[in-house]
């Protein structure tokens, strides 16, 4: 879209919390590739989302800033938890204040280490996945959300167009593509879960277990 129709749709839709608006400036000011934070527009999606679905659980892998599980955060009921899992360390000293300072810091577990390996250890049937970690690793963390998502749960997955690279021949050579095709492909041909992909923002698939 272009930037025109962008302000439209933004302006036309819930304003994001002041919290979360400085939270995406000091992203894209103090974070490499901030324009990976979910933003206004997907950010208010995902939190309509928790809201109409009312998950009590939900996993996330890859955390990154924190915007998104905070938004999921904001959308849960009484008793809701966000268990996110960011394994790059590196992000802790910026993200973890920002988590615990929020206003949602009582709905969100913030864990240092490998969603894949480590959700399962958990030993808690989800009823929401949101997976937005290393695009290398996307079958393989969906592969891990299936055994952790009670059926008829949900399971999201973003960047599933990654820039329009996943329709350029020019980046068939790029890992991180590559592992989205890889994804996209797995997924369309699953008779566990059906699925739509919305061309929002840069992609993001809606995935029910069946």
């Amino acid at each position: 879209m272009g930037s025109a129709i962008d302000d439209y749709v933004e302006l036309h839709s819930s304003a994001e919390p002041e919290y979360l608006y400085r939270l995406w400036r000091a992203t894209n000011i103090h974070m490499l590739h901030g324009r990976m934070a979910s933003g206004h527009l997907q950010g208010r999606l995902l939190k309509m989302l928790v809201t109409m679905l009312r998950p009590q659980r939900i996993l996330e892998v890859g955390t990154f800033s924190g915007y998104s599980a905070l938004c999921m955060a904001e959308g849960l009921q009484q008793g809701g938890m966000v268990y996110t899992f960011e394994k790059n360390d590196e992000q802790e000293d910026f993200t973890r204040p920002w988590i615990e300072q929020s206003p949602w810091s009582d709905r969100v577990r913030f864990i240092i280490g490998d969603a894949i390996a480590e959700a399962p250890r958990l030993g808690i049937t989800f009823d929401m996945a949101f997976i937005d970690g290393d695009k290398r690793t996307y079958v393989e963390a969906y592969e891990m959300a299936l055994t952790v998502v009670r059926a008829g749960g949900f399971i999201l997955a973003d960047n599933t167009l990654w820039d329009g690279h996943v329709a350029d021949p020019a980046y068939d050579r790029d890992h991180q593509t590559q592992g989205i095709c890889r994804f996209n492909d797995h997924v369309a041909h699953d008779p566990r879960t059906e699925q739509v992909l919305l061309p929002l923002r840069d992609g993001l698939t809606l995935i029910r277990k069946l």
